[in-house]
C-alpha cells in the first residue's frame, strides 16, 4: 500500500473504504451483509488501509454506528472521515451534529470532518465558523468539503482560515472533471482529493453489459447503465481490459490504479465481501505506466454517455419493463 503525506497524525492510505452500504438497503446485498461489516474493516486494516470514510446520512446514522463498533479495539490504526448533511449548517449546528457523529462512532475524535455538499443559501463563512470552533477544541483534527467547486472550495478556506484539506468528489475514468482544476490545485497546495464512486459505481469492473444489467436501486437509477451507455463504453471497458492484462490485475484494481497515479489522490471505493477489500487494496500497489494512463486518459475522453434529459426517458421506459 502506498500512502500520501497529510497533517493527519494517522497515515493515508490512497486506498480507503468507503460505507455507505453500511446499514443501507439500497445497494441490494441483502440483511446478512451488515453482519459483515466489521470483518470488512477489520480486513481493511489488515491490508494496509486506514482511510474509513461514513457519513451521518448514511443509514441515517446506521454506517457511522457500524464503522465504530467495527473500530473499537483498532481506533488508532484508521483516519476516520464523516460528512454533515448540510441542511442548516450554521456553526451551532454543525457543532452539535459533530458531536453526535462522533458519539455514534465512539471516537474522542473525527480525523476528517467534512461538508457533504455545498449549501446553496448558507454561506461557508458561517459553516466554517463551527469547522474553526471544533478543531479549536480538539473534536475535529481536519476539515474537508465534499462536492465542491474550485471556486467555493477556495472560499471555504478563506472563510476558515486554514487549509481545508480535502475535497470529495465523483472521480473515475467514466468522470473525469476533476483532472481539469481540483487535482492540479490539490498537487499545488498540498491538498487532497478522495475519489468516491472511483469505479463508478462497477461500471469499470466489466461485469455489468446491456444483457446483464446490475441490480439495486443506486445502480438501477444510475444512467451509466442504460444500454446505450454500457455500448459507448465498450471502448474504454476494453482499453482497460487491456492495461489489466498487462500486470494481471482485474480491470477494477487498474481503474483504481489510474486513479492513484495522481498525486493527492485518494481513491475510497466500497466493498461487499473480504476478496473485494483485498483486492481493492491491491490496487494501491500498482504501478501504471506513463503510456498506460496516457491510454486510458484517451479512451476516458472519447467516452460520451448519455445523460441529462436524454438520459430520462430510456430510464423511464427500463423501469416499466422491470414492473
Amino acid at each position: 500500500m502506498r500512502y500520501v503525506d497529510s497533517p493527519l497524525g494517522t497515515k493515508v492510505s490512497v486506498i480507503g473504504l468507503g460505507t455507505w452500504q453500511f446499514g443501507s438497503k439500497e445497494w441490494g446485498y441483502g440483511s446478512a451483509y451488515e453482519e459483515r461489516t466489521a470483518g470488512l474493516v477489520e480486513r481493511a486494516l489488515d491490508s494496509g488501509i486506514t482511510v474509513l470514510d461514513t457519513a451521518e446520512i448514511y443509514g441515517t446514522g446506521r454506517s457511522e454506528r457500524l464503522l465504530g463498533a467495527a473500530l473499537r479495539e483498532r481506533r488508532e490504526e484508521a483516519v476516520v472521515a464523516t460528512k454533515i448533511f448540510p441542511v442548516f449548517p450554521i456553526a451551532p449546528v454543525v457543532e452539535q451534529r459533530a458531536v453526535a457523529s462522533a458519539n455514534r462512532l465512539g471516537v474522542q475524535r473525527l480525523d476528517l470532518y467534512q461538508v457533504h455538499q455545498p449549501n446553496p443559501v448558507v454561506s461557508d463563512a458561517r459553516t466554517m465558523a463551527g469547522m474553526r470552533a471544533l478543531q479549536d477544541v480538539g473534536l475535529v483534527d481536519q476539515v474537508g468539503v465534499s462536492n465542491y467547486s474550485l471556486e467555493r472550495w477556495v472560499r471555504a478556506e478563506e472563510a476558515l482560515g486554514r487549509p481545508v484539506l480535502s475535497n470529495q468528489v465523483q472521480y473515475s475514468l467514466a468522470h473525469r472533471g476533476p483532472e481539469d482544476d481540483l487535482l492540479p490545485y490539490a498537487a499545488a497546495k498540498d491538498r487532497l482529493v478522495i475519489a468516491y464512486s472511483p469505479l463508478a459505481q462497477g461500471l469499470l469492473s466489466g461485469r455489468y453489459s446491456a444483457d446483464n444489467p446490475p441490480a439495486g436501486r443506486v445502480r438501477r437509477i444510475n444512467p451509466l447503465f442504460l444500454p446505450e451507455n454500457l455500448e459507448r463504453a465498450a471502448p474504454l471497458l476494453a482499453t482497460l481490459r487491456e492495461v489489466a492484462d498487462a500486470h494481471d490485475v482485474t480491470m477494477s484494481q487498474a481503474a483504481l490504479a489510474y486513479l492513484v497515479h495522481h498525486p493527492g489522490v485518494v481513491a475510497i471505493p466500497g466493498a461487499s465481501s473480504l476478496e473485494q477489500v483485498e483486492s481493492n487494496a491491491v490496487a494501491g500497489e500498482i504501478e501504471l505506466a506513463d503510456d498506460e494512463v496516457a491510454a486510458l486518459a484517451r479512451a476516458a475522453r472519447d467516452f460520451r454517455p448519455v445523460t441529462g434529459r436524454h438520459a430520462v426517458a430510456p430510464m423511464v421506459r427500463a423501469a416499466r419493463e422491470r414492473r
